[in-house]
């Protein structure tokens, strides 16, 4: 069992009580009057719109869950690449709400589905398979997991708003270290006119709770990644793992490259935003 392995059901609790945390803090920051309307680090993204986009998020997440415990049908996902624009509609269409009630009806969203997540169990922590909007049926272990992002990344992304100094909280880190994986994997760009020749291949080492060393590939048919012996490639590229999680969602470019910079930062460049 791992604590700190969110596809575990043993880290559970470590997990929730980190959303919450996130949450929080966020939520606070998003209580100050003279914040609203401030600018943050998503460039077309006001707070108001943060606040927007996690109610938008959480509700389709009630939908989500409905349809996996009811067996109802679901409609096909949309896929990643429409994210970044549906998001922007979704964060904006809450634009009419003043800041009380949005404030208020994202508190009352959060408690909905932390309350979901509490009741989730040991078998339905990873075989209950929830539709998502855009990526289709997923364990459920990743909903608490995508609250984290939102509420932990997003919250930064006030944070950096402000022009303070800050920093990612090392829990929240540690958590979605490996998630950022899954993210890499599903926004690599590649093209079926890539030739074997053209395939890249580097080793990502990470440290903390879930640190370790993976080697990463990107062909023409994606990317792939396993925890293994890096020792020999051309470049290996070091985060900690708040770096990892800002660096894997785009919002600043970190890593300390070991060997052949123009490889690591072909990969670094291989990936579309969402």
């Amino acid at each position: 069992m791992n604590e700190w392995n969110a596809t575990d059901f043993a880290a559970k609790d470590n997990l929730l009580r980190v959303v919450r945390r996130e949450a929080d803090a966020l939520l606070a920051l998003a209580d100050d009057s003279d914040s609203w309307t401030a600018k943050t680090a998503c460039t077309e993204w006001e707070v108001r719109d943060i606040i927007g986009h996690l109610i938008d998020v959480t509700e389709s997440y009630f939908t989500g869950f409905d349809a996996a415990r009811s067996g109802a049908a679901s409609a096909g996902a949309l896929g990643v690449k429409v994210m970044q624009h549906r998001l922007d509609e979704g964060a904006k269409a809450h634009r009419e709400l003043d800041r009380a009630d949005a404030v208020e009806r994202l508190r009352s969203d959060f408690a909905k589905i932390m309350d979901i997540f509490e009741a989730l169990g040991p078998a339905e922590w990873g075989e209950l398979m929830v539709p998502h909007k855009y990526m289709g049926p997923l364990p459920a272990f990743f909903y608490p997991v995508f609250q984290l992002m939102d509420y932990g990344v997003h919250g930064w992304d006030i944070r950096q708003g402000t022009g303070r100094a800050h920093g990612l909280a090392g829990d929240t880190g540690d958590l979605l270290v490996p998630f950022m994986f899954i993210l890499w994997q599903a926004t690599a760009e590649s093209s079926a006119s890539e030739s074997e020749s053209e395939s890249l291949t580097v080793g990502i080492r990470v440290s903390g709770r879930n640190g370790g060393d993976h080697l990463v590939s990107i062909t023409a048919d994606g990317m792939s990644y396993a925890a293994e012996d890096i020792s020999g490639l051309p470049a290996v590229i070091e985060f900690d793992p708040g770096s990892l999680v800002l660096t894997a969602f785009g919002r600043v470019n970190a890593g300390t490259i070991r060997g052949d910079r123009a490889v690591a930062e072909r990969f670094l460049n291989s990936f579309f935003r969402i």
